[in-house]
């Protein structure tokens, strides 16, 4: 393999080089053998995998990695015309582009991955349409919004998934964020600082790590809320934390002190702490909450951001129409992951955005 061409393969990100695949090779074929398929077709590279979100590396080569191109075909393509398009991809293909074998491809040489808008909707983020109520919303994984929006479409004539992509992007309607925010207080509380406190208290050094991960996970996902980006699945949370415009430089610094392998469990406490009143003055700045005086805290129990959100946030709440039941009723029932919150959101839609905002953190 010629030695430049193999550098470059490995120092560029395969989105650039499949997208260059698509324009040279693959493109005009599909325009020559299939135009009508190709004028319904929407091509590019999205979706899973960590190339999707530019994130190869070196280490990201030992399995289901090479040149790539998906593609959402019209539903009244049979799946026989799929496989006769991936077959005349296929006996064209040449052995190698960039340097690349096309061997390496997950995609049987052609380097394409078929599929409909609507099953790759369906089976991301369990509907087949952009949502569109407060429920839906609430109910979309979060990790698996970002696999819609992320990585690049090249060729979308319909339009239909580039008009997905910019909604889901805007990010949430502001009741649902505001809804979100809530829920995340009390999870970062509850499951996080609180517990960590308590095993700090009793000596259960397992206990404190798995709380103090949990901690230092919802946290980070609270600094993507307030940013109004969507956080990654766990792999890339604290990569992609590093990039955001406003966040990062509040408590990102705190979060790698709080890593160091010579914090004692105090410091740990003291700095989650920390990041909590960060987080809670930013959404006092950001007009989530009102001002509220700072909270003394309790001697076995960890700080808690839903405390001083119910401080300054309870407002008049006659009339208020729920997004859905308090998750705290919930949580003391039975286990609730925080990517399941949706489950808790059923109930009539808010009618103002005042209201959503007025509720939030109703205890």
């Amino acid at each position: 393999m010629d030695g430049v061409r193999e550098v470059e393969s490995v120092s560029r990100s395969i989105i650039d080089i499949s997208h260059e695949f698509f324009d040279e090779i693959v493109h005009p074929l599909l325009q020559r053998e299939y135009p009508e398929v190709t004028a319904r077709t929407a091509f590019g590279l999205f979706g899973h995998g960590s190339e999707a979100l530019g994130m190869d590396d070196e280490h990201s080569r030992d399995h289901h990695w090479g040149i790539r191109i998906d593609a959402l075909m019209p539903a009244d393509v049979s799946t026989d015309r799929r496989d006769e398009i991936m077959r005349t991809l296929g006996s064209h293909m040449p052995e190698t582009f960039r340097g690349l074998e096309l061997g390496e491809s997950t995609r049987k040489g052609a380097g394409l991955a078929p599929d409909t808008l609507e099953s790759f909707l369906s089976r991301t983020i369990g509907i087949d349409h952009a949502p569109e109520t407060y429920l839906e919303w609430l109910e979309l994984p979060e990790e698996d919004i970002v696999h819609l929006i992320n990585g690049e479409v090249w060729h979308d004539p319909l339009g239909a998934f580039t008009a997905i992509r910019e909604r889901l992007g805007g990010y949430y309607p502001e009741p649902v964020w505001f809804r979100r925010m809530g829920h995340w207080c009390r999870y970062q509380s509850g499951m996080g600082t609180y517990a960590l406190k308590r095993a700090i208290l009793r000596g259960d050094d397992l206990f404190a790590t798995l709380a103090f991960a949990q901690t230092l996970q919802l946290t980070i996902q609270l600094a993507y809320m307030l940013d109004r980006t969507y956080f990654p699945y766990d792999k890339w949370l604290y990569t992609l934390f590093r990039r955001l415009p406003r966040m990062h430089e509040r408590i990102g610094a705190l979060v790698e002190e709080s890593l160091s392998p010579t914090a004692s469990w105090q410091d740990r406490l003291e700095l989650v702490e920390r990041m909590s009143d960060v987080v809670d003055e930013t959404m006092v700045e950001d007009g989530i909450i009102p001002a509220h005086p700072k909270l003394t805290g309790s001697p076995t129990s960890g700080y808690r951001l839903q405390g001083a959100a119910r401080q300054g946030a309870r407002g008049d709440q006659a009339g208020d129409p729920p997004l859905g039941p308090d998750p705290l009723r919930t949580l003391r029932g039975r286990l609730h992951r925080p990517h399941r919150h949706g489950q808790l959101a059923r109930g009539p839609e808010p009618d103002l955005l005042s209201a959503a905002r007025d509720r939030l953190f109703k205890p």
